[in-house]
């Protein structure tokens, strides 16, 4: 398959956020994949330091409103849109003012994580599935940057997993030098659990750190990306010991690497 629908889910996007790998890639890829006749939708979150007016951002009032549980709370779910004017691409917001008014992104003026970004991951994916859901668009290829956007891929084959816009959607994950210290919140397992998320694979939250939500998550991915030159050696021994196909770091400088992103797009595809 040349042509493809693909969903990419990014924890940061420029020039709504400062220059990353990250950020220069979502956007590269979402750009660059649409000028090879790719049809794409891009989403990430609202966060409270991207500058609204600036960036024209409007909210899409028909996919807005819902209102989603997560911990026996209700949050109500906001859908804005932008468009990036030369690269000809629009970009999706999730938005909530409970978990994406405050001015940062993932820590604190201090540094500190922020105690929820548990809630915040979930809800994120929450919105992004339910929103394609409602666009009545049906992804080939669900792309995932950054592990604030890894609960998509365990939504996918579980809570969404019968949902007939997703039935034939594969899943790739690019695994960045993007770490966090410490854990996420203790309770993130039983969350994720009342979620419909099965039992299988769910002792890795027992404990979790980075480390062990790349591995949870590497269990639902069809393909693994490594957007680090170096990426951290217990995650490539567990993607090897689960025999997921990879593609390893791609130099950004050559034009040459969306080629390759394309052709392991195919292969996932094609591996029925």
């Amino acid at each position: 398959m040349s042509h493809c629908k693909i969903l990419y889910v990014c924890q940061e996007i420029t020039p709504y956020l400062p220059e990353s790998d990250m950020s220069v890639l979502c956007r590269a890829l979402s750009q660059g994949m649409q000028e090879r006749g790719n049809e794409i939708r891009t989403f990430m979150p609202r966060y409270g330091l991207i500058n609204e007016r600036r960036n024209q951002l409007h909210e899409v009032i028909r996919l807005s409103g819902m209102n989603l549980i997560i911990d026996n709370n209700d949050h109500q779910l906001i859908i804005k849109v932008a468009s990036i004017p030369s690269a000809r691409v629009q970009i999706y917001f999730i938005d909530n003012e409970d978990y994406f008014h405050r001015k940062a992104m993932i820590r604190d003026e201090d540094g500190a994580f922020f105690a929820d970004n548990d809630e915040r991951a979930i809800f994120f994916a929450r919105g992004v599935l339910e929103t394609v859901k409602k666009l009545r668009w049906s992804p080939d290829i669900v792309h995932c940057h950054g592990w604030f956007s890894s609960i998509v891929p365990v939504y996918l084959r579980n809570a969404f997993a019968d949902d007939p816009v997703f039935k034939h959607t594969k899943i790739v994950l690019s695994v960045y030098d993007d770490a966090f210290e410490g854990e996420l919140d203790p309770g993130f397992k039983s969350k994720i659990q009342g979620e419909g998320v099965g039992r299988k694979y769910l002792s890795h939250l027992d404990k979790p750190t980075y480390e062990n939500l790349m591995k949870f998550v590497i269990n639902y991915a069809d393909g693994v990306i490594f957007e680090t030159p170096e990426p951290a050696a217990p995650i490539v021994d567990f993607l090897h010991e689960k025999k997921k196909p990879f593609l390893e770091f791609q130099d950004k400088t050559t034009a040459e690497y969306l080629d390759h992103y394309q052709a392991f797009y195919n292969k996932i595809l094609a591996n029925e």
